[in-house]
């Protein structure tokens, strides 16, 4: 094949905090989890139906790496774009495991923060909106991208 692209872009919820550790030369790695939700009317029933999808996403750029931790929190919604990878492990048992998942890395990796201020100072400054709900019915997806901070690799 001539050509080819790995590419995966994501707008979504983070369903937990950002998770950061080191590795053992002290490079900071950063786990997400982020769910993704699309929502439609069945038209044999007429209800209104919803599917979220999560995604493991590890960030290895350190300086994105730093924002996260820094800026991002469970509910932050976020424009990710980086690479799919897949990758083998096993298992305590030594059965072999994959697991696969969206990795910011290089120059091409993107994190844009679309919530614009954390969830502690949502709490505290008046801001009136609700929190996601990920139970059940998952995450929400605005049609909107307003305009929001820019951190790239």
């Amino acid at each position: 094949m001539a050509g080819s692209l790995n590419e995966a872009t994501l707008i979504g919820y983070l369903g937990a905090d950002p998770e950061v550790r080191h590795t053992q030369d002290g490079r900071p790695v950063c786990n997400l989890r982020v769910a993704t939700s699309q929502s439609w009317t069945d038209k044999s029933s007429g209800e209104k139906r919803e599917r979220t999808e999560w995604h493991r996403v590890t960030i290895y750029n350190e300086g994105l790496c730093g924002v996260a931790e820094k800026y991002l929190s469970k509910g932050s919604r976020v424009f990710l774009r980086g690479q799919i990878q897949t990758r083998k492990w096993q298992d305590q048992s030594g059965q072999d495991r994959y697991t696969t998942e969206i990795v910011l890395q290089g120059f091409n990796a993107q994190l844009i923060m679309l919530d614009g201020r954390n969830n502690s100072e949502r709490e505290n400054d008046g801001y009136d909106q609700p929190e996601p709900n990920y139970g059940g019915g998952g995450a929400p997806i605005d049609d909107e991208i307003p305009f929001a901070p820019e951190w790239r690799g």
